[in-house]
């Protein structure tokens, strides 16, 4: 559904995107995570047919963003960091305005306003003018404006930077929802825990170019290494510890727990708990430690080292 290929823009001598290549296929949901100003708003701008790339391509649905931006834009929903809106209208007259634009049917565009708004909980405030509506609203509407066309694709730029928990959580169910539907979504967030709660893939970009690109699970065992296993027991054992060193890698422990790495938990994990039961030592758990998408991400910015990944995931 997406497609960019060498994508570069140059502003003058700065370079702010360099030779990206990605492919998005339908009802995929890709995260782009990244520090401020490493050229994912640039990267989006150029999808969305708004800006013109200095060299390369990219396509949406096939159809060519410089090209066809005509069509491209009528296949895509587009919220921005800076979404411009116009405080002096009201917010269903707004929606009217740009379904009008997008050539769609009145009736079309009152029905689809209203479930959305409804869906957003902003139906109360429908004829309140923009400018009364508090940060998080505005947000809200910006994200009913993108979807009003019922487009193809989505590219949506920190589309709950602004919100409470709440209205976050309604932003999320509904990204869940129309991967769902099979729509094709680019997320641009500094928000971890959303981008491994909703992307099937995450970029990584690093002073214009992705650095990584994979899913959430493909990058921790590329980056992290070995499973973190945990065993906690009810009672201190003596030698449990040395025992262990000499078969995983113990990477802390107490008196009564232990947390280690090795590379066939399957294997290992099932001996050791026969040989504990054997010993009549009450295990509590066993179980392996979650590692966050933050510790990726942060190793990876941190570093110069460009990791690449193969099309089946592995390293």
């Amino acid at each position: 559904m997406i497609e960019a290929v060498d994508l570069t823009k140059a502003f003058g001598p700065f370079i702010a995107v360099r030779d990206v290549c990605v492919e998005v296929a339908e009802g995929e949901v890709l995260a782009f995570l990244g520090p401020n100003g490493a050229g994912k708003t640039t990267t989006v701008r150029m999808l969305g047919s708004i800006l013109k790339p200095t060299k390369g391509y990219a396509r949406i649905a096939g159809f060519d963003t410089v090209k066809e931006a005509k069509h491209v834009r009528h296949l895509i929903g587009l919220l921005t960091e800076f979404p411009g809106l116009y405080m002096r209208m009201k917010g269903l007259d707004y929606l009217q305005f740009f379904g009008e634009l997008q050539g769609m049917p009145k009736n079309i565009i009152r029905s689809r306003s209203e479930a959305l708004l409804q869906r957003f909980e902003l139906w109360d405030a429908r004829d309140l003018q923009i400018g009364n509506y508090s940060k998080g609203m505005k947000q809200k509407l910006t994200l009913v404006r993108a979807m009003l066309h019922d487009p193809q694709v989505l590219f949506l730029d920190e589309p709950t930077s602004a919100m409470d928990p709440h209205s976050a959580k309604l932003v999320r169910d509904a990204i869940a929802n129309l991967r769902h539907e099979k729509r094709t979504i680019v997320l641009c967030t500094h928000n971890l825990n959303e981008a491994e709660q909703l992307a099937d893939r995450i970029a990584i970009v690093r002073r214009g170019q992705i650095i990584a690109n994979g899913t959430p699970l493909q990058l921790k065992q590329q980056l992290l290494g070995d499973p973190l296993m945990e065993i906690r027991l009810a009672e201190p054992l003596n030698g449990l510890v040395g025992h262990l060193q000499n078969k995983v890698n113990v990477i802390a422990h107490g008196d009564t727990w232990v947390r280690y790495t090795t590379p066939n938990p399957a294997q290992f994990n099932p001996l050791l708990l026969a040989e504990l039961t054997r010993q009549e030592t009450p295990v509590i758990t066993l179980s392996e430690v979650p590692r966050s998408l933050e510790e990726v991400y942060l190793r990876i910015v941190e570093s110069d080292k460009q990791i690449a990944l193969s099309p089946e995931g592995a390293p």
